[in-house]
């Protein structure tokens, strides 16, 4: 079978299709970008404008077209922070459905976090131990922690860089104050978030995902995509201390021919950095190529493993104990 996952975010509608096959990794076999830049287009009572609602309307189309043209059998779209959270999201998706004939579903925040914790949790195996996730996305951040499949702990906050650089960083490039006042707004909002993580304990492994922490990292030297998902790449605090004032002094068009920074993602990276680990405590992450999109395709392919087969077990009964005997002990016979 042929699967697509439509991702409908703030900055692309981006389509990932995969052959799956019960016990497979979910390896892309086409991936599809249309722009959508809804961070623009986010007017002040928190609604979508008119160009931004035609805006997603065609980038959808564009990926759903892509999607018959590479044969996908079933197709899974769906809107996280950006739409969820817009006052017209209902008009979005009406707009879609009247487009395309599909009407995509939203995925709630922790669902958000279950999914992609999911993902990291299988592509690092059930030997990474005690497992702490952080996504960063345009309007919401996700952090799960937890030692098996299922998470412990899945949170979904505010805090996304889309948002923040909206809500704070008003000119190109920022003025001090506003940067100090975004840095100490992500400190109150994580502050009870940094309490809890520390009151679960050090997790073993502590990973991420997400475009913004991608690009911190290869800023601060990891390597290039083009070398492949096995490549090892991390981010140190250190990296983003060094990196958060280079950026605050550029502007976004500056920020863009950086390497490794897209110039949709340029204007935000710096309200991402801020989120990213010096507000939450943590000294260094490993990058995971796998996320959300990569945790829905597995959820499916755990309910298509679901089969009828069944193993000849039976219940274990304790049997009841059998009287002691009495043993007489044996003589030497005298006469013998």
């Amino acid at each position: 079978m042929r699967l697509g996952v439509l991702d409908i975010g703030s900055n692309s509608a981006q389509l990932q299709v995969v052959d799956v096959r019960p016990g497979a990794p979910p390896l892309p076999a086409h991936s599809v970008k249309a722009p959508t830049l809804l961070g623009e287009e986010i007017m002040p009572d928190g609604s979508v404008s008119p160009e931004g609602v035609e805006r997603v309307a065609v980038a959808v189309a564009d990926a759903v077209s892509a999607a018959h043209r590479h044969g996908v059998d079933q197709l899974y779209p769906f809107a996280t922070s950006a739409v969820r959270d817009a006052t017209n999201r209902d008009e979005i998706i009406d707009r879609i459905q009247r487009t395309i004939g599909i009407r995509p579903q939203f995925l709630a925040g922790e669902e958000e976090a279950r999914l992609t914790y999911l993902a990291a949790h299988r592509w690092y195996g059930w030997s990474v131990g005690r497992l702490l996730l952080l996504d960063i996305g345009g309007g919401s951040m996700e952090i799960a922690l937890g030692r098996d499949a299922d998470p412990e702990l899945a949170l979904s906050l505010p805090v996304g860089a889309g948002r923040l650089t909206r809500a704070f960083l008003h000119h190109d490039p920022p003025k001090k104050a506003e940067v100090k006042a975004l840095r100490w707004h992500v400190r109150d909002t994580l502050g009870e978030v940094v309490d809890r993580l520390r009151w679960e304990g050090t997790p073993r492994r502590i990973v991420a995902t997400s475009k913004t922490f991608k690009q911190l990292a290869r800023l601060a030297g990891a390597p290039p995509q083009r070398e492949g998902p096995f490549v090892r790449r991390e981010l140190t605090i250190e990296d983003v201390r060094r990196w958060i004032p280079r950026l605050a002094r550029m502007s976004a068009a500056q920020r863009a021919r950086l390497r490794g920074v897209s110039q949709p993602r340029a204007r935000q990276l710096l309200a991402g950095a801020h989120v990213t680990m010096s507000a939450l405590g943590v000294e260094r992450v490993r990058i995971c190529p796998w996320a959300l999109r990569e945790g829905i395709m597995l959820q499916h392919l755990e309910t298509m493993s679901d089969t009828n087969v069944t193993l000849p077990l039976q219940p274990l009964v304790r049997m009841p104990e059998a009287p002691t005997a009495t043993v007489t002990p044996l003589h030497d016979n005298p006469a013998g």
